[in-house]
């Protein structure tokens, strides 16, 4: 069990051996960041986004909450992606949610969350857009599972009916949306292939996507 104490030596540690590789890895760190990620994450202690894609600091721009939710009246979510796309310009946008969400099974049980009753609703949302689906699926592991998928899609939907994203797309410069899954059993980052485009193409009546016509 990791200590207070030992965050402390393990900091040493890790800094010996960046010097170690680069003298100044510190000081080209210190200059500015321009990440070609954005990763937006489970705060679940269990996904290390940064290890298990073998990045650097400074190649990763991190979003973690609980269920990996996107939702334009999220101030602190919607800032990160504002920052992301309209200053740092990433290259890829990453929705990454995982097996076995404690958020995802919870928006899933009739029980009181206490404040994180409003939260859990954008996941129940999800569950009653797909709910014919996801009640065909017996088993309730592989239902939770499914849900997962389900909710880190239309957490990319979110992501591209963001302002800032549209506005990227208009002026050329379109980001590549992703929807992972990470496999916490297995330490496997899924990619869920999601065609976007496809997903929404008849509903350009409502959202101004800037396709092409």
């Amino acid at each position: 069990m990791l200590t207070y104490e030992q965050v402390f030596e393990n900091n040493k540690n890790w800094l010996f051996q960046k010097k170690l590789g680069n003298l100044r890895f510190f000081d080209d760190l210190s200059t500015g960041q321009n990440p070609d990620f954005l990763y937006i994450g489970c705060s679940d202690s269990r996904v290390p986004a940064e290890q298990f894609m073998g990045a650097q600091p400074g190649e990763v721009f991190v979003h973690r909450n609980v269920a990996n939710v996107v939702n334009s009246a999220d101030l602190n979510a919607s800032s990160v992606i504002e920052y992301a796309v309209g200053h740092l310009e990433v290259e890829h946008i990453i929705v990454c949610g995982h097996y076995q969400c404690g958020g995802v099974a919870s928006a899933m049980e009739n029980n009181d969350a206490g404040m994180l009753n409003p939260w859990l609703q954008n996941i129940r949302d999800v569950y009653r857009l797909h709910r014919e689906e996801l009640d065909k699926i017996v088993d309730v592991g592989a239902r939770y599972d499914r849900l997962v998928e389900r909710n880190v899609e239309e957490q990319c939907l979110n992501v591209y009916k963001m302002a800032v994203v549209q506005k990227a797309i208009h002026g050329g410069y379109r980001p590549k949306i992703h929807a992972w899954v990470f496999n916490v059993k297995s330490g496997e980052i899924i990619d869920l292939k999601l065609d976007l485009e496809k997903k929404l193409s008849n509903k350009q009546g409502i959202y101004d996507l800037g396709f092409e016509k």
